[in-house]
């Protein structure tokens, strides 16, 4: 694989339905009101029930090693999280190689829905 600083990875596209939300929080061992009880959700002030950040966090390391390939050893996951991420939000991962050395890449990671930026970050990622 060759890869340099510049390269941008392919979308990742996630539709986010109810089904998603509440399966990956209890997938997680989440357990909170508001990623499976919307009327908790809500009186709590959000819109609907939103993804949890394990999730999050789980998407955008699949995002970058669905890229890098299975051989791929994740060496760091930094993220931060803006906008909620709704159910019945479409959400859109993108990404581009922004430090190389030798066999580590490191790659800055947004996902955006309909409202804006949900998560950004970077993953450091030793390619084989």
């Amino acid at each position: 694989m060759t890869v340099a600083v510049g390269d941008t990875l392919p979308e990742l596209v996630v539709e986010v339905t109810p089904t998603f939300v509440v399966s990956t929080a209890i997938a997680t061992r989440d357990y909170q009101d508001v990623h499976h009880d919307r009327d908790a959700a809500v009186a709590r002030g959000s819109k609907d029930i939103f993804l949890n950040i394990l999730t999050d966090t789980g998407l955008v390391q699949r995002f970058v090693t669905d890229w890098a390939g299975p051989n791929a050893l994740v060496r760091g996951i930094a993220i931060r999280l803006g906008v909620p991420c709704y159910a019945n939000e479409t959400l859109t991962f993108s990404g581009q190689v922004s430090e190389r050395e030798g066999s580590l890449v490191v790659v800055n990671v947004v996902g955006r829905n309909s409202i804006g930026d949900h998560v950004t970050g970077t993953v450091r990622v030793e390619l084989p």
